[in-house]
């Protein structure tokens, strides 16, 4: 990033070397395998197109949350976040049995692009080796580059991974190993993370049956993703605990720097007896630090 100021990508189009995982699935069975693993109609969607999806254990927990791109009628490409590939890979290959499909990971380096006119430079930086995939955020126009070697637009600012994370934040983009982990529901990151990764419409795929329980209930969980507004000072560390009235609601899964310098963002899973806007107290350091809890996306 240059200059002395971060850049706000809600307002400022810029780019960031997203550390996400390709893994390659194909062979002729490879769609139909993926239809009964993937929350997501995967059999519905036309080459070139993608969307996001989880990866269910048995139970309704999370494994993975991926988004899917089919790049032929017998390939599709998964792309998860940075670190957790190889989990995908062998969560997948666990369950192929004599399925007639390849799971493979791919040496490719996403590059993100998150602002305004994201989408409008795609024609200029793409190419044949290149995929072009939609990657907007509540509120956010983005799309991913997914590649080997993909190149950032010209012209374009390099953003660093704290203005990447406190739009993510922000956003109320659930992240893998932080708000998504073995022990989430996936009801608990939010509607907005159901809405784009789950079909109720196709047939059954594993762990659909927690799935599709919670939605016929209206979606109520003990707890749910929201954020957090700090105030000016010292910014409280992942796993410190949320307390309101006395009680504690919920631990910070993520922290960023806000729009404002001053200020800091987080997101907590909260009780649901905790209606936002709400005010708060993180305890860190031996005392404790005012925060507001916010639903999601933060304005």
């Amino acid at each position: 990033m240059t200059g002395d100021a971060p850049i706000d990508l809600r307002t400022t189009l810029g780019w960031f070397p997203e550390g996400r995982d390709v893994v390659r699935v194909e062979g002729p069975e490879a769609v139909a395998y993926l239809q009964g693993q993937l929350s997501q109609d995967v059999e519905g969607l036309a080459v070139g197109s993608s969307a996001r999806s989880f990866v269910l254990q048995p139970t309704g927990k999370v494994d993975a949350w991926v988004r899917v791109t089919r790049t032929a009628a017998d390939e599709v490409v998964l792309d998860v976040d940075g670190g957790h590939g190889d989990a995908l890979v062998a969560r997948l290959r666990r369950f192929l049995l004599r399925t007639k499909a390849d799971v493979d990971p791919l040496d490719w380096h996403p590059v993100a692009l998150r602002g305004p006119g994201a989408a409008a430079v795609v024609p200029e930086v793409t190419g044949e080796s290149t995929l072009v995939v939609p990657a907007g955020w509540p509120g956010v126009d983005g799309v991913d580059l997914l590649g080997r070697a993909v190149e950032p637009p010209p012209g374009i600012p390099e953003a660093d991974r704290s203005a990447y994370e406190s739009l993510r934040i922000r956003s109320g983009v659930p992240s893998t190993g932080a708000e998504l982990t073995d022990r989430t529901i996936p009801a608990e990151a939010g509607q907005w993370v159901i809405d784009a990764s789950v079909s109720f419409t196709k047939g059954c795929f594993t762990g659909q049956e927690l799935v599709a329980r919670i939605d016929s209930r209206g979606g109520h969980v003990p707890r749910r993703l929201l954020g957090l507004v700090i105030g000016v000072g010292e910014r409280p560390p992942v796993g410190a605990p949320v307390v309101v009235d006395g009680a504690e609601v919920g631990k910070i899964t993520s922290v960023a720097g806000g729009p404002d310098t001053d200020q800091g963002v987080a997101l907590a899973y909260i009780g649901r007896g905790v209606t936002p806007p709400a005010a708060a107290e993180v305890r860190h350091g031996g005392g404790g630090l005012p925060v507001t809890v916010v639903d999601l996306p933060m304005a």
